[in-house]
């Protein structure tokens, strides 16, 4: 059975810049998470998600419109070619 952040795209990049690994979940929240090791980002990004939704409920805010491959693609292509954050 799933859980409503299963339904969130979540990528974990490296970034040059930055030089730690990049947690982000488009369509859910602008922040995003940093470390030197890609799996225990990846944890933290999870348990960000999963807070998120639950502060969302707890307000009596309606439910955020959850990610997909297509929409995360989209918005890292245009990304690159716009310089939005996370290029």
């Amino acid at each position: 059975m799933s859980k409503t952040s299963d339904r969130y795209v979540k990528v974990v990049a490296w970034s040059e810049e930055d030089q730690c690994y990049i947690g982000r979940c488009p369509g859910l929240m602008f922040g995003g998470v940093h470390g030197s090791d890609e799996r225990a980002v990846y944890a933290e990004l999870c348990e960000a998600v999963d807070e998120w939704i639950r502060l969302h409920e707890a307000e009596g805010r309606s439910a955020c419109l959850t990610s997909s491959l297509k929409a995360s693609n989209a918005y890292w292509s245009a990304s690159r070619s716009t310089g939005l954050p996370g290029k």
